[in-house]
């Protein structure tokens, strides 16, 4: 299975809304492709656009070798005749029937036996059973979820496009989840198309990212892929990269693999041993990224160390970030000694070219 989309669609401005642009091309195989971004960016507005139940100004949507859209063959089937399973951020099941009731009804067209038969077959493969005879109210956000799920399932659709769907879940919720997903995306052979603005969800479940920025996507690739070398620093800060510094090359050595690179750092310059860096030259000023939680404190000087002055530290739920002079921060997994110096290590395989100055 393969969906392959090119779309565009203008949101002009009015009283209350700002105008809006999106212009997107993808192709999705069968596994979870995450798309990925800031609220806003275009992703729910992909999916509607997908679904059918929003219409693009141009471009093509092409499932498994059905024309779903084409503007210029002036094709555009309804929600219904497209075969895409939809499951929003709510879990939008009908308040008055049960769990049992709502598969029961999205499976209707289906032959009387064969309905009864899919509808088992979901509540068992979700673990539903349970509960089968409750109302959604009833029921757990994690169970409302998995049903909204087996319903967008119960028709064997040839993709399945997910909004968000674990909004609103506490943690053991949303990783029971990811379980689901997960053993679904080894069990179905189709495209699963999932928005989130969680970089840690995105990581799990993502086969393919797709980075969207305002309309745009401005990066696609492995989920590891994008986050071991970001495009623009943009794309940096957005899966977490949060220092960006300045340096120039000193040294290359390919047979080593190693580099050497002269940091600059609110106005003092500072030498560190990163990676081989191929394409560059000596003497090239680049710009280096760098995820906070790849860093560490010490309170005397080393290899790979420099100077920093602390400014402010914030605890967080499982970590300690630490923020010092220049924009530079750390995350640590417990809170460190107060040094009366401070040095932050830069482990050579975490700096990473983003582009040149």
């Amino acid at each position: 299975m393969k969906l392959e989309t090119r779309v565009s669609k203008v949101l002009p401005h009015g009283d209350d809304a700002a105008g809006f642009s999106l212009d997107v091309e993808f192709s999705a195989d069968a596994g979870i492709t995450v798309l990925f971004g800031p609220s806003g960016a275009g992703k729910t507005l992909t999916l509607d656009l997908i679904a059918g139940f929003a219409r693009p100004d141009s471009g093509r949507v092409l499932l498994n070798d059905v024309l779903l859209f084409d503007a210029a063959a002036k094709v555009h089937l309804k929600p219904q005749g497209r075969d895409c399973g939809y499951v929003s951020q709510r879990d939008s099941l009908f308040p008055h029937m049960t769990i049992r009731q709502n598969l029961a009804f999205a499976a209707e067209r289906r032959p009387r036996l064969e309905r009864h038969r899919r509808v088992q077959e979901m509540i068992d493969r979700f673990h539903l059973a349970d509960v089968a005879g409750r109302l959604p109210s009833a029921v757990s956000g994690g169970q409302r979820q998995r049903c909204s799920i087996a319903r967008a399932l119960i028709t064997a659709p040839k993709a399945l496009l997910l909004d968000e769907p674990a909004t609103g879940l506490d943690a053991p919720l949303r990783a029971e989840l990811f379980q689901v997903l997960l053993e679904l995306r080894k069990e179905l052979d189709i495209p699963l198309l999932y928005v989130t603005h969680d970089l840690d969800e995105a990581v799990v479940l993502g086969d393919q990212m797709l980075i969207y920025d305002a309309g745009r996507i401005v990066q696609a690739g492995e989920p590891q892929t994008v986050l071991s070398r970001p495009a623009t620093a943009k794309v940096a800060a957005m899966v977490g990269h949060t220092n960006i510094l300045d340096a120039e090359i000193l040294a290359l050595d390919p047979g080593r693999d190693t580099s050497r690179l002269r940091i600059s750092i609110n106005g003092a310059a500072g030498e560190l041993r990163g990676p081989y860096l191929p394409g560059q030259l000596i003497g090239d000023r680049v710009r280096i990224v760098t995820r906070a939680d790849e860093l560490r404190v010490h309170g005397a000087p080393g290899e790979n160390r420099l100077p920093a002055v602390l400014e402010e530290s914030v605890e967080r739920a499982r970590m300690m970030e630490l923020r010092f002079r220049g924009g530079l921060v750390v995350l640590a997994s417990r809170r460190p000694r107060d040094f009366r110096e401070w040095f932050i290590e830069f482990p050579p395989e975490g700096l990473r070219v983003l582009g040149a100055l």
